[in-house]
């Protein structure tokens, strides 16, 4: 069941178009990452959908509200650099958001002791904010954009400034939290969408290109590559390779050959095949499914 849908939605800045009137939907109790560039627009929709811009044109629909309805009260936000008073502790912080989002002080204090637990930062929640390092600061604000119980909660870039160890410790909060409700991201760096997203809506130059399951998409665009290593010299195969029955595209890429394949199932068969027949001194043999990187390069170029 869809969660939100938004329609024709466009966003104006004096000469510039940051949103061309897209339209999109977001399932209910789905991960969906917003992929894009820089300047795909990408906080902009965000933000409209925070409720923090008004759209030029469009329409936004909530699941059982009126078109356009202030939807605050469903949805949690955290922008891409938020801003802590480093003064605070966590647990001071929370309440104090927990208040604004017009829960009263003791349910405020109940939500901030439950969720200081589960976003894994009790052990430092009478600490100053000031000390926290950005894993820590970042696991905090999404512990404020959801002291409310939203249905929707809405991350911009949430793991880009991050180190290896703070970058993991959100998407291990991220698979947590998608259990209990629906979440949109945007990102640039499209292994995090991979990883722990179910759908994608991909951005380009403020329009959606594509919209659908990571598995809707791959089917649609992904190619996977065979990755031969030989004991001597490569080059050697590549005729024999492209003279398959297949006609593949084999090309050298340093020591390795590779073989992007639509049938992978048939150009596996009649490598091995040949690799066999005429004993080639073959290392090794990897089936390596093309990123997703290139898949949304694909997506572009349609």
């Amino acid at each position: 069941m869809n969660l939100l849908s938004a329609t024709s939605l466009k966003k104006t800045y004096k000469d510039y178009t940051a949103v061309r009137g897209v339209d999109f939907s977001l399932t209910s109790g789905k991960c969906i990452a917003l992929i894009g560039p820089n300047g795909a627009g990408k906080t902009t929709i965000l933000r409209i959908l925070a409720g923090l811009l008004k759209p030029t044109e469009g329409k936004i629909r909530f699941s059982g509200q009126p078109a356009n309805a202030d939807l605050r009260k469903f949805i949690g936000y955290l922008p891409q650099y938020p801003v802590f008073p480093s003064w605070m502790t966590a647990k001071e912080f929370l309440i104090f958001s927990g208040e604004l989002a017009y829960l009263s002080k003791k349910e405020a204090e109940e939500r901030a002791e439950k969720l200081v637990e589960e976003v894994g930062i009790k052990d430092a929640w009478n600490k100053p904010i000031g000390g926290y390092s950005g894993g820590m600061k970042q696991r905090l604000g999404i512990a404020q954009a959801i002291i409310h119980s939203p249905k929707l909660l809405l991350l911009d870039e949430p793991v880009s400034s991050l180190d290896p160890i703070g970058r993991r410790e959100v998407l291990t909060l991220l698979e947590k939290l998608k259990e209990e409700m629906t979440i949109l991201f945007s990102t640039h760096i499209l292994n995090d969408a991979e990883e722990v997203c179910d759908d994608l809506l991909l951005l380009h130059k403020g329009e959606i290109i594509e919209a659908g399951s990571i598995l809707e998409l791959r089917k649609k665009y992904q190619t996977s590559v065979i990755e031969l290593e030989f004991q001597d010299n490569p080059e050697q195969y590549l005729e024999k390779l492209r003279a398959l029955p297949s006609g593949t595209s084999s090309y050298l890429d340093r020591n390795t050959i590779k073989i992007p394949a639509a049938d992978i199932s048939k150009v596996r068969y009649e490598v091995l095949k040949a690799a066999t027949e005429e004993n080639w001194p073959l290392v090794e043999f990897h089936l390596n499914r093309a990123s997703l990187e290139e898949m949304f390069m694909k997506a572009v170029k349609k």
